[in-house]
């Protein structure tokens, strides 16, 4: 009924419109660029949306770009945080592929693959502060060429900051609201100086957790970005900070749910007593007289004593863009990353002190991060004729460490800082990873430039060596996989029917690399399973995709519809019965590549501004994402082929309506995402869900010394709907709904900023 209602108002939007001319605009999109030009990618060959400044008003300062990407089709975004910012919980899936498949950057940038303990980037929310994020352009299923990224099976995401003030000044807000949220946010300009400008800014943001036991986390961020024009050329800088400790929310299985615990449950702390009780009953440290439940609590997986994320980011950059000639220009980017990141995980079952009076079930388990990465891009372009070539590189170099220790405990603390000398170590792997990939391109223009034809090719290689360090408990692989293709297609064709109307179709073809370090994957595995793993092809994507654009005055509108095949897949399993694992040398769980998966659907996007200051963006998107073919696992088959891939909605509608007039400015939006299933052979799912979010306020202009003073309020989950949002660690099946697969849905929350420019 929910989605029956939001599909009927983009019905009505539809019919009710009326059809005006709009002069083309031109190609491509920058942070100073997305508010002003077409948010459906006119004259791209292939299917383009784009948000700007303006949409980020209806949700609070500080929410990731990743949040605000929700509206468009095709994309469903989850997180347990009113601003999607928090690691272990957000993810995004497009398309039917999930967020370590698709691509992302900054200003060009790479961020990895936005994987939670990831191993080869950041994700945006600490990338960039919030309030300096300019834009972001998403290409759904074939993203340019020229994207620096090993993953974009899927997509790709192109973030963009906002550059420097050309006049001298600054920025200043305040946000306060439900669960302690506390954030200040600085920024100063220098204006331009004879063509150089530049600005620095910073953030701190404190708030707690919004289930008990309501721990505190907090961010701090500093910005800076410098830009330089010298005569026809441009020179830039950019400095990224982030200091984020995170509180970890507790996973949720159906069962839970059902027992009444409900979707507040979380951790035990600070009740210690509880925790230990419960730690007593675990397999290894079984303890019949003290072994206690309590609470609707029936296993010891039900909850933990807490668990913590911390991540410390430095990223840097320096790049030009040379005009070297009319027809001649150049682009360089270099830029370096380093991170070091703790999971904390107070983990029952595992003792401190073992064989000693100090003994307790619990210690606390830390997966520990770092990532030192630099690399730079390089592109040429050159118009000869009717051609309009092209040609990048993009080289990376990655030293990648992962480490799972122990740490003994005493009792209870709050575990905000780095952990240090572990009494026991797991395992340790360092990775050595390198990336090159090389592409050409060509678009042509023909019939008075209504026929544009794009052609390009690319070639990826990605090399990742692991190296497992000696004196662990548990001994893990050393050796090297590569994920490379010496040549991947890629055309696209539009045609403009007028001034108001076009049509494109595109197909791409595109691999990623072997996922690695502290995301898993065929390299942290045993020596043994790593050799029986020998030959694995890399994961690779075919995508065809084909639409309709319309523009007038008063609106602009997308029809596109897709269909993907995504080949050898990649799932770790054994496929022996037990009895036959250690008998036979195949008996051995690894990395197996076990079918394809084929995706196609369509996706509307109809935006109509009536009026001035007034804009209802409306999308509709349709998904059918299916397992190809079954797989053996445990010496059964297990029957997924033509079942419904996990975590992909086969509906989603949004809704958003805008308005900003005379210094009010309001924003409602609401979005419909469909059933969701976490089983391969669907016997499980959670069911489709509506959500609002508002936002408004008042710019009261220039007085008391200052440019303009602005209020505002903005409210999270308007109706207060509570519903399984992220859904993880997926399985074949799970008919009594004892999987933990689900994180919680944030409550409605309610923010007030106040900000002021001088």
């Amino acid at each position: 009924m929910n989605c029956k209602r939001l599909c009927l108002a983009i019905s009505l939007a539809l019919c009710s419109s009326h059809v005006y001319a709009e002069a083309a605009l031109a190609d491509g999109a920058s942070a100073q660029t997305l508010d002003t030009i077409s948010v459906i990618g006119q004259g791209q060959t292939r299917q383009v949306q784009r948000i700007g400044e303006v949409d980020k008003q209806v949700l609070p300062p500080g929410s990731s770009g990743q949040k605000i990407l929700d509206r468009l089709p095709g994309v469903s975004v989850q997180s347990n945080d009113a601003f999607g910012a928090n690691e272990e919980s957000q993810t995004i899936s497009l398309r039917g592929f999930d967020k370590t498949r698709l691509g992302y950057t900054l200003d060009g940038i790479p961020l990895g693959d936005n994987s939670y303990g990831n191993y080869n980037g950041l994700s945006i929310a600490r990338a960039i502060i919030a309030e300096n994020l300019g834009g972001a352009e998403l290409s759904q299923g074939i993203g340019s060429l020229g994207v620096a990224s090993t993953s974009n099976l899927g997509g790709a995401i192109q973030y963009f900051s906002q550059d420097p003030s050309s006049v001298f000044g600054g920025r200043a807000s305040v946000t306060v609201g439900d669960d302690n949220q506390r954030r200040g946010y600085l920024r100063v300009d220098t204006g331009d100086l004879n063509g150089f400008s530049a600005y620095v800014s910073g953030v701190h943001q404190d708030a707690d957790m919004w289930a008990a036991p309501y721990q505190n986390q907090t961010t701090r961020q500093f910005n800076a970005k410098a830009v330089w024009n010298v005569g026809d050329h441009r020179f830039g800088a950019f400095v990224a900070t982030s200091r984020v400790s995170q509180a970890n929310y507790a996973y949720l299985s159906k069962s839970m749910l059902q027992r009444g615990l409900g979707y507040d449950w979380n951790i035990y702390a600070p009740d210690w007593d509880r925790a230990v009780a419960a730690a007593y009953c675990a397999p290894a440290t079984f303890d019949a007289d003290r072994c206690a439940f309590s609470g609707g609590v029936n296993s010891i997986d039900d909850a933990y004593y807490q668990s913590r994320a911390l991540r410390d980011d430095n990223l840097y950059s320096l790049d030009a863009n040379l005009h070297l000639g009319d027809e001649l220009n150049l682009k360089l980017l270099a830029y370096h990353h380093d991170n070091r990141g703790q999971g904390h995980w107070w983990a029952p079952g595992q003792p401190s002190y073992p064989g000693t009076d100090r003994m307790l079930p619990i210690s606390i388990r830390s997966t520990n991060y770092t990532i030192d990465r630099q690399g730079i891009t390089a592109a040429l372009a050159w118009n000869v004729g009717i051609h309009e070539l092209e040609a990048g590189l993009w080289f990376e170099h990655n030293d990648h460490n992962v480490e799972r220790n122990f740490y003994y405990i005493d009792g209870p603390f709050l575990d905000d800082t780095y952990l240090k000398n572990p009494d026991r170590r797991l395992f340790d792997q360092d990775f050595d990873i390198r990336t090159r990939q090389f592409y050409v391109q060509d678009r042509m223009r023909f019939l008075d430039q209504r026929l544009t034809v794009d052609v390009g090719i690319k070639s990826p290689n990605t090399r990742m060596r692991a190296t497992a360090r000696p004196g662990t408990e548990q001994k893990l692989a050393s050796g090297t996989l590569t994920a490379k293709e010496s040549l991947l297609p890629q055309l696209g064709i539009g045609f403009k029917l007028n001034a108001n109307n076009e049509l494109f179709a595109s197909y791409a073809e595109n691999i990623a690399a072997f996922v690695g370090g502290g995301s898993g994957g065929p390299l942290q595995v045993s020596p043994e399973s790593f050799a029986a793993s020998a030959g694995l092809e890399p994961e690779k994507s075919k995508t065809f995709e084909a639409g309709f654009r319309s523009f007038g005055d008063k609106y602009q509108a997308s029809l596109a519809a897709y269909h993907v095949m995504f080949d050898n897949r990649l799932l770790s399993l054994n496929p022996c019965t037990s009895i036959e694992v250690g008998t036979r040398p195949e008996c051995i769980t690894r990395f197996i590549n076990v079918g394809s998966v084929k995706s196609q659907g369509a996706e509307l996007t109809f935006i109509f501004k009536p009026v001035d200051g007034l804009q209802w963006y409306n999308a509709l998107s349709w998904n059918k994402t299916t397992y190809e073919d079954d797989y053996v696992s445990g010496g059964a088959v297990v029957p997924v082929a033509g079942k419904i891939t996990v975590d992909t909605p086969q509906r989603m509608a949004s809704s958003e309506l805008s308005w900003n007039r005379d210094g009010w400015f309001a924003s409602l939006r609401g979005k419909y995402t469909g059933k969701r299933y976490y089983t391969y052979t669907n016997d499980q799912s959670v069911p489709g869900v509506t959500t609002f979010d508002a936002g408004g306020g008042y710019s009261f202009g220039p007085g008391l010394g200052l440019q303009n003073v602005k209020v505002s309020l903005n409210v999270t989950n308007l109706s207060n709907k509570r519903y399984a949002g992220q859904l993880s660690s997926f399985a074949p099946t799970d008919p009594n709904g004892t999987r933990y697969s689900i994180h919680a849905s944030a409550p409605r929350q309610i923010f007030m900023t106040v900000g002021a420019e001088f």
